[in-house]
């Protein structure tokens, strides 16, 4: 029992780190844009949050707990959505190639992201944050530990794992439910009809861009400032999590429902190699590792070819996903 609650703990807290790159990714693509920069934009988050609040929790005669987790939270949706900007302007208003620009943009992410850690924390490999991290790491229900194995497995994490889910919901309505969600999936799927209809789609690109990549950059928060315990470490895992965000969205159909189990069973898939041993009474060796690692790419190139075998439309992606939009041609 006690490796099963392990696993479940582990689980849930991967599971949150790339449920948030997933929905700031699927709010990018459901205008059209395929931003393939979330491993950098992720990392731009983490760092930026991380620094402010680290800076603040060191510099403060009587740091505060709440302002450290509002300044976190703060500089790592604004650095995020910088990185969402950057694509944007190359993309949507010079018409790069979204592919290259975004590969472009995961190398420039963590290019500053480990630069700035090396220049402003003086050459410091791991560095902690104990106050902020504790102040993310927070149990929301404090009676979590009175309900037992139930308490621990779901009621015992901080409150950024609830806000993904919340987070998913809400898309879910705002994408069904709204006319501002129903406008950018329009304009994801035709727009140039959605321009004809007096839609501003160069508007709600560069919007759906900025802060889907803001809410990604949460993401890479939630990593340095929960999962890793506070600590800043140029591991490159951030990067890893990243692509594992964008495997997810097509995994979920671009449905932010989805995202919540899809994302758990990524860890739960995930961290299989570290229970298997103690389930299966087997030793893994290395190799064995890498490839049970392996299996949530697995999973999404199955389902992909499962959802291109299908062909049903409402499993495919937008029909104007990774296509620049010329208005002269409409």
């Amino acid at each position: 029992m006690t490796n099963l609650i392990a696993w479940v703990l582990r689980a849930i807290q991967f599971g949150t780190i790339i449920m948030f790159g997933s929905m700031g990714e699927t709010i990018t693509e459901k205008s059209g844009n395929l931003n393939l920069g979330v491993p950098g934009i992720m990392y731009l988050g983490g760092f930026a949050g991380f620094i402010s609040a680290y800076l603040y929790e060191n510099n403060a005669a009587n740091p505060n707990p709440v302002i450290c987790v509002l300044i976190a939270l703060l500089f790592a949706f604004l650095a995020a959505m910088f990185g969402g900007l950057i694509f944007a302007f190359l993309t949507i208003t010079l018409r790069a190639n979204q592919n290259v620009t975004g590969l472009a943009l995961t190398t420039f992410g963590m290019g500053v992201a480990n630069f700035g850690g090396v220049y402003m924390l003086d050459g410091a490999i791991y560095t902690a944050a104990p106050m902020t991290n504790a102040a993310f790491s927070a149990k929301v229900f404090p009676f979590a530990d009175k309900l037992g194995v139930f308490g621990e497995m779901f009621l015992s994490y901080g409150f950024l794992v609830y806000g993904a889910i919340v987070l998913a919901i809400l898309l879910h309505i705002f994408f069904n439910k709204t006319r501002v969600g129903l406008n950018l999936r329009a304009v994801g799927e035709n727009p140039a009809t959605a321009d004809a209809a007096g839609i501003r789609v160069t508007l709600y690109k560069y919007l759906a861009t900025c802060i889907g990549a803001g809410i990604s950059g949460i993401g890479g928060l939630y990593y340095v400032m929960d999962y890793n315990n506070g600590i800043w470490a140029t591991t490159g895992q951030i990067e890893a999590l990243g692509w594992l965000a964008v495997a997810l969205v097509i995994f979920t159909t671009w449905r932010p429902l989805n995202g919540i189990w899809g994302a758990y069973l990524f860890g739960f898939l995930y961290w299989l190699y570290q229970f298997l041993p103690n389930l299966l009474g087997i030793t893994l060796k290395s190799y064995m590792i890498d490839l049970v690692q392996m299996t949530p790419y697995l999973v999404t190139i199955i389902v992909l070819c499962v959802v291109s075998l299908r062909k049903k439309r409402e499993n495919q992606p937008p029909a104007s996903l990774g296509l620049a939009y010329f208005r002269e041609d409409r």
